[in-house]
């Protein structure tokens, strides 16, 4: 019981430093998807995306390298299972999209904007866990798992054991599962790298540089964590499990349904069934990596909303993110990154319909 208690105390307080430093890593290069699409859209200047771009392949390198060597089982995620549900990626992409464009960020950006002193970002983030929580067991769960959930393809039907872009192309080449895994890394990731890098001013700033590399990393710190060193056997079933984690398998960081059972934990506080996971200690460690840099920094600044329309705006999208994040199974962190980095079919597509919702949004707004 003791080994089991160490596990997911790992697990936890792991997950909490990893967030910390992502959370003033985050806050010091201004890392931000809504903010790096705004960029692009409004003035044609792709710093940002790029250090975004720049994570996204270290976190596909990290984690491809943990899956081939061992270490990891990807296969495991909720990202690789073989079932996709690509009616709920896309329109769940689409609408968190939307709501992180309304509210001027997404849900990671709230987090840090919390740690900054954004009272804003806190009304945010209780009315997106609130949405959140209502889209994994409240009435928003009903219409998801109703409507959208049951249009999937099954790809085990096409020989594929999970949705990896390396099983793909394993299946359709005859290549061995690692030697298709490193193939498919190289090609994604390089290509990635290659973009990344051909941009001279890009280049040159250090601090988007270390951030997109820093990030990245956290990103498959965070796989190895839950699917290695908190990979266990059960004291209770004697079968091996994952600790700590709301899944019950290996996870990495993701905000949205997080950000629900922090606010379920602090109302049923005394009911002994639910504990402190990662994803809960990650969200907590966020803020308080961003409070670090801003205390630090002097940049600390207390902060409310302009005016009923702002306040309108933000709640209405932060309602949308919350429905959006849980049916896509995830934020710009959770998919941009994390799903991202396994090569799952459903995370890319999760993450391309999450940017078409926000630059669609963008172009709304600017429509004057």
């Amino acid at each position: 019981m003791n080994a089991t208690a160490n596990l997911a105390t790992w697990v936890v307080w792991g997950g909490f430093v990893l967030a910390l430093i992502f959370g003033y890593v985050a806050s010091k290069a201004n890392f931000c998807t809504m903010g790096a699409l705004s960029d692009i859209v409004n003035m044609e200047h792709w710093g940002r995306m790029r250090m975004w771009l720049l994570a996204i392949a270290v976190a596909i390198v990290g984690a491809s390298l943990l899956s081939y060597t061992g270490s990891i089982d990807l296969g495991k995620s909720i990202y690789q299972r073989p079932m996709l549900p690509w009616l709920s990626l896309i329109v769940g992409g689409v609408v968190f999209g939307v709501g992180m464009t309304m509210a001027g960020g997404c849900a990671n950006r709230n987090l840090i904007r919390v740690g900054a002193g954004s009272v804003r970002a806190f009304v945010v983030l209780v009315f997106l866990g609130i949405s959140a929580y209502m889209t994994l067991k409240g009435l928003f769960a009903q219409w998801r798992a109703s409507f959208l959930d049951p249009v999937a393809i099954d790809l085990s039907g096409l020989g594929l054991k999970t949705q990896g872009l390396g099983d793909v192309l394993a299946r359709l080449t005859g290549l061995s599962a690692p030697a298709a895994l490193l193939t498919t890394m190289v090609v994604v990731a390089g290509g990635l790298l290659v973009f990344v890098f051909k941009d001279q001013r890009f280049r040159s700033n250090t601090t988007q540089l270390l951030a997109g590399i820093v990030l990245g990393l956290i990103i498959a710190a965070g796989w190895y964590l839950s699917g290695h060193i908190g990979f266990g056997e059960n004291p209770d079933t004697l079968e091996m499990t994952y600790f700590a984690t709301n899944t019950r398998t290996i996870e990495s960081f993701s905000f949205v349904a997080p950000i629900a059972y922090n606010l379920e934990l602090l109302m049923l506080w005394t009911d002994k069934s639910l504990k402190v996971t990662f994803g809960i200690a990650s969200a907590l460690g966020i803020i308080l990596g961003s409070l670090a840099y801003a205390l630090i920094n002097k940049k600390f600044r207390w902060e409310g909303f302009a005016n009923f329309d702002d306040l309108r705006n933000q709640l209405i999208g932060a309602v949308l993110m919350g429905f959006g994040g849980v049916t896509a199974m995830g934020c710009t962190v959770g998919q941009g990154l994390t799903g991202v980095s396994t090569l799952a079919i459903g995370s890319i597509l999760a993450l391309l319909s999450i940017c078409g919702g926000c630059v669609a949004m963008l172009k709304w707004q600017n429509r004057d």
